[in-house]
Order: structure tokens, then sequence, then C-alpha cells
């Protein structure tokens, strides 16, 4: 297939013995194209790698550019890197990149001999490589991490690690005094590690069949996996598990978590065969999370408070709460970090982020003030309990990641590193701007995005609007020198602040789920529509970008409005969202009823059914599409963007590129080195470029 005619399409063949026909609410679905959830099926590994043979001939005159853009943007990116250290008892831990090498460096050196050190030699010679990633994933096509734990003596290190991308986790732990992997070797874990106390005991999870996490064990070092104790059984099928050590080392906080209601357990870390604690029983509607601190309890939840509030109580009695931090409906509450003698809280006002600080002993409160029209902060690693100075990061569309230390008493920050951007960047050249689109019910969606000056707004410009949309997740608008590319070719880079994310607060996610999900892609499509009415672009020069659950919205968009955007990059796209939510065997979908409803249910069956992707393929012209995937995601799988594809394939009536790229060897997150990431971005941006 490899010299594929690029006027030649595969297409996978109807059987018609292998059609299924399901009746749902008198509904007949035919299926043409279900055979191709058969992963072990050698004709559907064919069929894939004849995709993948189509697009490489289709993309083959590309590769120039694709090259071009890789050379571009790895010249950015200082190869030969660190991380800002952070302390952590008698050590300081970063991490290092050094050039050629695909993964980080995992480093930790003693607070006296950084104290000491003089020179870049002086101290890499007194530096501890505690995990070199580059040496584990050797061989491998795929490697990645789903944690990192140092003990609390700081003599060994836990990881999890995934070498497929299916997240399939196995438990390792190293002696960081000698560099030898202890015989514990614990296999088929989910996500979630803590320590106790100890330092000799850890406590992890495993998932069920359908991969949800449901258990969390207690683990022994040195002893046999069949003697590990089972702490905690989640049997309701909405609900995942969690397990982490809380900062303020007290206790191991155990969760159990739907989308709409939850409840925590505490264990005392002293004592870890103690029986967990209930903090309070979950009630229907209810949220909450809970973080420990000097004697106290602090609960974030959104009990008769929809943009959630904060409660404390005794951490002998943590059930019983008390107010602490009232609603406000302007405010929403994203969640609190506990140190000793200061409560940081995470707060979001008009969309963008604030961190409010509170002395506890004092009761005074101040916030943290950011400059930009449109940014991002993230908090940083701030394990230690008893610290003063607070570790966060700010960016915007322009101004690279920067590191800084805020003293939560004096109120000094201090920048500690900006992300070195190499190749004559100069922020001054692009400019950021805060709009908003108003959406056909009247509301008014946020948008960030940023070009490079001087700009006209004149439609001549090509744009590239993204967006998720879902889950409460909220998408900041920060930096990625990656962008840098496709702005200094003209480009706008626009961030669409859909419902079902949480930008606007607790009612923008409510308004984008469930049956009122449809807003998330009209939304979308209004905000596409006030920048081409604005002249920021237009529909010639439009494109679209998302993934995941963001690969839903680009195909419901394919679907409702072709005519308004020149191409589509879907990545790993939840397209076929009826049969997935139909089969409560595959990962996450019975936790999922609870964001998009139960097909089973008419009602619910009916609202999906106007949505849809793979249902709602029609006879028509369809804009350039390139669709992503990757054989080993667990979360969506591989065929739901392969029978899409397909079903495009014999009913768009359109001769415009529909390409599927699908990793042989990777996952959700596509490719694991940094390396092969930045090829995949190359890549992407070839397709949209030339489209």
């Amino acid at each position: 297939m490899s010299d594929l005619p690029p006027e030649v399409r595969p297409a996978p063949p109807v059987a018609e013995r292998r059609r299924t026909v399901l009746t749902l609410h008198g509904e007949a679905r035919l299926d043409d194209y279900a055979w191709l959830r058969e992963r072990d099926n050698p004709e559907v590994t064919a069929y894939l790698e004849a995709e993948n043979a189509y697009t490489a001939a289709m993309t083959a005159h590309t590769t120039p550019l694709q090259e071009q853009l890789y050379a571009e943007m790895l010249a950015r990116i200082q190869e030969d890197d660190a991380t800002v250290p952070v302390p952590r008892g008698e050590w300081r831990y970063y991490t290092r990149t050094e050039k050629g090498k695909a993964y980080p460096i995992f480093c930790r050196m003693a607070q006296a001999e950084a104290g000491a050190a003089s020179s870049g030699a002086a101290e890499r010679a007194r530096e501890h490589v505690i995990l070199d990633q580059n040496a584990e994933a050797e061989g491998r096509e795929f490697y990645q991490l789903g944690a990192f734990e140092v003990s609390p003596d700081h003599r060994l290190l836990a990881i999890l690690e995934d070498t497929a991308g299916y997240e399939d986790f196995t438990l390792r732990v190293r002696d960081l005094s000698t560099g030898e992997w202890l015989p514990d070797r614990l296999e088929k874990l989910g996500f979630g590690l803590a320590w106790a106390s100890d330092s000799r005991t850890i406590f992890y999870t495993t998932t069920d069949e359908a991969k949800r996490s449901d258990r969390v064990w207690r683990h022994a070092l040195g002893a046999p996996r069949d003697q590990d104790a089972e702490v905690f059984h989640e049997p309701g099928v909405l609900n995942n598990v969690g397990v982490h050590r809380a900062r303020s080392g007290t206790h191991v906080v155990i969760t159990s978590a739907s989308f709409t209601d939850g409840e925590a357990w505490l264990v005392d870390a002293v004592r870890p065969a103690s029986p967990p604690a209930l903090v309070r029983a979950r009630r229907a509607q209810v949220e909450y999370d809970v973080e420990p601190g000097d004697g106290w309890l602090y609960v974030c939840t959104n009990e008769e408070a929809p943009n959630f509030k904060v409660m404390r109580a005794p951490l002998d009695r943590p059930g019983a709460w008390e107010e602490w931090l009232e609603h406000r409906p302007d405010t929403f509450v994203e969640g609190v970090l506990v140190f000793k003698r200061f409560v940081l809280v995470q707060e979001r006002r008009s969309g963008l982020r604030t961190l409010r600080v509170t002395d506890v002993a004092r009761n005074e409160t101040h916030y943290i003030e950011f400059p930009q029209a449109a940014y991002g902060v993230q908090l940083g690693a701030n394990p230690e309990f008893d610290q003063q100075a607070l570790r966060f990061t700010y960016s915007s569309l322009a101004t690279p990641d920067t590191v800084f230390d805020y003293d939560l008493a004096t109120r000094a920050r201090i920048e500690r590193k900006k992300e070195p951007v190499l190749g004559g960047f100069d922020e001054s050249r692009y400019a950021i701007e805060r709009l908003e689109a108003t959406a056909r019910d009247g509301t008014r969606v946020p948008i960030s995005l940023v070009y490079r000056t001087p700009f006209a707004r004149d439609a001549s410009r090509p744009l590239l609007l993204y967006a998720y949309g879902s889950y409460g997740f909220t998408m900041e608008p920060t930096f990625n020198s990656q962008r840098i590319s496709l702005l200094d070719r003209g480009f706008v880079y626009a961030i669409a602040h859909v419902r079902g994310g949480q930008e606007m607060g607790r009612a923008w996610y409510d308004d984008g789920k469930m049956m009122k999900k449809l807003n998330t892609f009209t939304d979308f499509i209004d905000v596409a529509e006030h920048l081409v009415r604005e002249r920021y672009t237009s529909p010639e020069r439009l494109a679209a970008n998302g993934g995941s659950a963001g690969g839903l919205l680009m195909g419901v968009v394919a679907n409702l409005r072709p005519d308004l955007f020149r191409t589509i990059v879907a990545d790993v796209p939840f397209v076929d969202v009826i049969n997935t939510m139909l089969d409560d065997s595959i990962p996450l979908t019975a936790q999922e009823w609870l964001q998009w409803g139960n097909p089973q249910e008419s009602e619910a069956y009916a609202y999906m059914r106007q949505y849809s992707p793979y249902d709602n393929v029609t006879a028509q012209a369809y804009p350039r599409l390139l669709v992503t995937s990757g054989v080993n995601d667990s979360r969506v799988a591989f065929w739901e963007p392969a029978k899409w594809v397909a079903k495009l394939r014999v009913t768009s009536t359109g001769t415009q590129p529909l390409l599927l790229k699908m990793n042989m060897g990777a996952g959700h997150g596509g490719a694991s080195g940094r390396y092969e990431r930045l090829r995949e971005t190359a890549f992407r941006y070839a397709f949209i470029l030339e489209q």
C-alpha cells in the first residue's frame, strides 16, 4: 500500500454478515463498521495500516514542510535544561533534559551541597540521579510515568510505569542509596500512589474489568502481593477511587467520586493499618474535597453552594463542618491548598484564575494579582507543609512559562526562571485579546486569542480555533512555543471557552453537559461566526482543532456547519457516542452516564441522537479532515475514529482530503517522547498550513 496513488481511498468492505443491527427505542440502528472493534482481527490491523499508508501517500509532498516545522520548533527549545529545584526536607529535587534524549532525568541534590556548588560542573558532581527515564524507556516504543513518589524518609522512590499507552501501570520501588530496584513489582494497577509515614508501606489502586478504579490496597515492602490488604472497595459503577498522601503528612486520603457526588476517607499515616475514617457520607449532588491542615480539615464543597465554598472541621471530628469561606455567586472556588500557617484558595472570576491567601493566625487575607488580559496560573510543586514561599507558574498566550516564588507573609514575588525560547523570540511582537461572542441564546462566550503584530482585521489572516468544552475542564490561555510556527506565518490562534468547561463558574459546566450538551457545539459555531463577522478571518481560512471530548466537538461541527471551516483536525475523537455509552464493558462508560446520559433511557437517547457524530454523518461535502488516534487508547477506543472515517469515506459527497493517522504503538496522549511529540505536531501543522 505504500505506492497507493492519492486518488484511491481505502474503504473497508461492508459485509452483510458483519453488520450489527440494534433496535433501541423503536429505531433500528444499522452499524456497517462494528467489526472494526475486533482489535485482534488481522483484517482490522490491515485496514488501519492501509489508512496509514494512504495518509502517508497523501501527505508525502508535505514532508519538507514537516521537517522545516520540526526544525523550527526544536530550535526554540533549550534541549539541555533543568527545572527550578524544589526544596523538600534536606534535599532539592529537580528534573533536567539532555540534548538528543527524549525523556527527563529526575535528580536531587543535598541542600548543603547545593548551596556550596559554584559552577555547573560542581553541581553535576554533587547531583544524585534518582531516575533516568531514558534508561527505563530504552528499547521501548512507549514509556510514561503515572506516578513518581519519594518516600517520606527520602530513601526510596516508588513509580507507576506504563509501557504500552493503555494505562495499565506497574509499581516499582527503587533504593535511592544503591540505585537498585527492590523485588516488589506489582502489575495491572490504576492511578494513585501514597506512602505511609513509615516509608515501608504503600497504598495503591486497582481497576475492574472496565478499567474503573474501584479498590485501594496496602502493600508492605518485601511482602508477596497476595498478602496485600484491601483497604477500600467501591462497588458503585458510577464512582472512581483515588488515593494520595496529604501534604500535611498526617493522613493518607482515599476518595470515591462520581461526576455529581462523592466522599473521602482518612487513614492515619503513622498507623497505616488503622481502618479508614469516613469524613462524611456521600449525599446526592454533593461533592467535596478535603485537605488536612494544622489541626483542621479544610473542605471544598458545593453543598448549598453551586460555585463551591470552603468549610472546615476539627481533624478529630472530620464530619463537623463549619463555614470558613462563604459561597459567592460571582466567584468560583476551584480548590484549596493548605499550609501550616496559610491557606491558599484558587478562585476564578470573569474566567480568570486568582489566588486568595489567608494568614490563619492573623485572619488576614489578600489576593495575588496578575497583569495581562488573558493568562494562566498553575500552582507548582509545594511539598513542604510548613513553608512560607508559594511556587507557581504564570504564562499567557504570548508570555513563556515563568516560575515565581511568592512569600505568603511579605508578599514579595521572586522570578526564578522564565522558559527559554531560543531563536530570537520577542514576546512584544505578539498581541493578546480577550473577546466575547454572543451565543444564539444570548450568553456571552469568552475568546482568548493571540497574533503577531502588526495586525489588520481585514479577514485575510488564517485562524486556528481550539476548544475542549467538557468535564468542567478549564482551558487556560497559556504559552506554547510550538504555536509560534503558526503565528509567524500569519495565523491567529484562538481558544473558544465554550460551555462545558468551568471558565465562568460551575453553571458554565452544567450548561454544557447532559441535556444541555448542545450548547458546547453551538457555542463553538457562534464563536467561529463572530470571528468571521469581526473579520479576524474568513471561512476559507478558518481551521478548527480539538481532542478527545474536544474531538467530539470537532465531529459535531463538521456535521452541523461544514461550510464554516476550511479544515478540521480531530485528535482521538469521541465520535461513536451512543454505541460507546451503551456498552458498560468499555472503560469509562458507566461513570460517564452522568456526563452524557444513558442511551438506555429514551429521553437521553433522543438527545444524544441529535449530535453523535457517527450517527449523523450525512451526504454532504465535509471540510478537509485529519483524524488521529492510537491503537492502545483506553479512553477513546481506536475503533471510534476508525469507524467514523470509514463511514465518512462512503457518505461524503465532497472530494476534500479525509485522512486517518493511527499510532500503532501509543494510547490517548500520543507519543511519549518529546521529539516524537514534536513530529506529531509538525505533521498536524503541515496539514493545516497546506489546506
